[in-house]
């Protein structure tokens, strides 16, 4: 029986410093939104996932077996106070296992015992279904005091939820304390945590709470990168194609975009569409050109259609009907990184960094 740790995004929330009672921010219900990743409209928005890379749904921690109780021996445990087993009969009803029907109220129940004993994956999860208002009626101050509570025991996945929350609430309500509760949250969790690790990196990027630093940006961007997260393969493309960082490569861009490309990203597939078909830094290829803009079309980019259409005029016959079935053929793989981001946070994290650079702050760090 494997433990989840659930991930989400929302609502405004306190951060770990402990000043819940204490923020009257909490009570603004204006606060209660998360920017949508596709639009930038604040929109609410909950999604319950797994933990910071692992597979998307299902994740297995070395220091834990699987059950070989009953699921009727496993509540028994449970319910005499052992921890593990809470856990893992939380786990059980939330995903239906071991022959068991999805019962959000006895995952609430057995999460609420394990939370009892200050478990910082239960409060975690606990936090989340009172956010969803799985087995509960939604009650976002409980919410807040279990995320912020898993977030003091050193819950690095905890600490990114608040700080995606904080990131994506209006951000024109927030205020210097806010932004240093961001700093805060996603510093102790970038040593473990992909997504904080890109949050970081990008936020360097743009000079967003710490002094634009490409070098440092460039570092855990690529880090990312390399663990095959989409958007960090995009953005890193940038880095080569200016030079930001590290020597300019335009056959580096070419290769990071291509990754990117390959698990569905729509803005590396119009990117490089865009890099084949004027052929400035790289070789030119309308063909492949017009396949990528056919591909970025069907994805929902509405500029990929005329300027398919446009290239589909100098294209011969042959050259049109191949491009047309190669197309007709792209399957995209996202990786089990991508697949979770996606899945917890929308298709993108930049935009949380992008949607606050015109907010009213000062830089905390170097």
């Amino acid at each position: 029986m494997r433990k989840l740790w659930i991930v989400w995004c929302g609502l405004l929330i306190s951060a770990a410093t402990g000043v819940y009672a204490q923020s009257s921010a909490i009570d603004d219900s204006s606060r209660i939104d998360i920017s949508d990743n596709e639009t930038g409209k604040l929109v609410r928005v909950s999604k319950i996932t797994s933990t910071d890379g692992g597979a998307p749904s299902l994740p297995q921690n070395s220091d834990e077996k699987e059950s070989k109780l009953s699921p009727e021996e496993l509540c028994r445990k449970a319910d005499a106070g052992d921890i593990n087993a809470q856990l893992d009969a939380g786990y059980m009803y939330l995903y239906g296992v071991d022959g068991e029907k999805v019962d959000y109220g006895k995952a609430l129940h057995y999460y609420t015992l394990a939370a009892q004993q200050k478990n910082a994956a239960a409060l975690n999860n606990l936090g989340s279904l009172y956010f969803n208002g799985l087995g509960t009626p939604v009650n976002y101050k409980k919410a807040i005091q279990y995320f912020d509570e898993a977030t003091q025991l050193g819950s690095n996945d905890a600490a990114v939820n608040l700080a995606i929350i904080y990131m994506g609430s209006n951000p024109e309500t927030k205020t210097q304390d806010d932004f240093q509760k961001i700093y805060d949250l996603l510093k102790q969790a970038e040593t473990t945590n992909k997504t904080a690790k890109f949050l970081v990196g990008y936020s360097y990027y743009q000079g967003f709470l710490v002094k634009q630093d490409y070098k440092k940006a460039f570092l855990l961007i690529k880090a990312v990168a390399d663990a095959q997260y989409d958007e960090a393969q995009y953005v890193l493309a940038d880095f080569y194609i200016n030079g930001f960082g590290a020597p300019k490569s335009y056959a580096r861009a070419v290769e990071y975009l291509e990754k990117a490309v390959a698990q569905g990203n729509s803005a590396a597939i119009m990117k490089l569409a865009g890099i084949l078909e004027e052929g400035e830094i790289y070789p030119k290829d309308t063909k492949r050109a017009y396949v990528l803009y056919n591909t970025a079309a069907t994805l929902g980019e509405d500029s990929a259609v005329g300027k398919r259409d446009e290239i589909e005029k100098s294209l011969s016959l042959n050259d049109l009907l191949a491009a047309q079935q190669e197309a007709e053929k792209y399957v995209s793989t996202p990786s089990d990184l991508t697949a979770f981001i996606r899945k917890t946070f929308g298709n993108s994290l930049k935009i949380y960094v992008d949607i606050n650079m015109d907010a009213d702050f000062d830089i905390i760090a170097d």
